[in-house]
């Protein structure tokens, strides 16, 4: 598939729920995706829905953004899992392994 086809559907890891909350945040194609921040995006919406949602969606977020930015990003970085495994390696407190 071109890159120029691709559509938000078609991104790994994202289903009928993120699509929602894409509309939510006024993303509507894989190129407006393309210059959003996943941070900020996450921020907004626990904003607009009032409350603070799983850093799960934050992970969907990244993957998103990446695979939005490099269409022929590996397999492995375009799942959500991924991410949260990065985001979950730097969140490590490192000081207690040391002596």
């Amino acid at each position: 598939m071109q890159t120029e086809e691709r559509q938000l559907k078609d991104l790994v890891s994202i289903g009928p729920a993120m699509l929602e909350d894409f509309g939510l945040l006024g993303i509507n194609t894989v190129a407006q995706l393309r210059k959003r921040s996943p941070q900020r995006m996450y921020q907004q919406l626990c904003r607009l829905k009032g409350k603070r949602i799983d850093l799960c969606c934050f992970d969907v977020f990244v993957a998103a953004v990446a695979q939005a930015k490099d269409p022929y990003l590996p397999i492995e970085q375009r799942q959500w899992w991924y991410w949260s495994k990065v985001r979950k390696a730097r969140t490590v407190d490192h000081s207690k392994f040391v002596n």
